[in-house]
């Protein structure tokens, strides 16, 4: 197994720190949009949980419905400051460890506040990257609460 492939290190990081086996969904094109991996999977855009890198005082990360954007505003509110930015794809990879697009929940690189969007709990079941733009997996929100230590939050625009 290489440990230098972000998808391998993560799911490694699943079954190490959270006895959690991942159930990799590989799309070898990719999927660029929530939109697109809810059409290849056959489920609905709001199941996908987007983990949206953003800067608020610090780098963080929003888990959101695929189907929501994350109100910027709110988030620096609750953050405390004046403004909140999408982070840029150097600060997410030398932070995080993972390119933008395959952003997983948890894992990463350094430990950062992470935010849940309260959306997603009218699901049993969402789907996350799994380390890589090619790679989601199945997980119930509630466990991804847990793994994350998440802030439960309305987000959405």
């Amino acid at each position: 197994m290489d440990e230098t492939d972000p998808h391998q290190r993560f799911l490694t990081h699943a079954r190490e720190e959270h006895d959690f086996e991942v159930d990799p969904q590989r799309f070898p094109d990719g999927t660029e949009t929530a939109g697109d991996a809810a059409r290849a999977l056959g489920c609905d855009e709001a199941q996908i949980a987007s983990s949206i890198v953003l800067v608020a005082d610090e780098l963080l990360v929003v888990i959101t419905s695929g189907a929501n954007t994350v109100d910027t505003r709110t988030l620096a509110t609750l953050r405390g400051v004046h403004t909140a930015r999408m982070a840029d794809p150097d600060e997410v990879h030398e932070t995080l460890g993972y390119e933008v697009g395959g952003v997983p929940p948890f894992g990463h690189d350094t430990t950062v506040p992470v935010y849940f969007d309260a959306d997603l709990r009218a699901f049993d079941t969402v789907w996350a990257a799994a380390g890589s733009p090619e790679t989601v997996f199945p997980i119930s929100p509630d466990q991804l609460i847990e793994y994350t230590d998440a802030i439960v939050a309305d987000l959405a625009e």
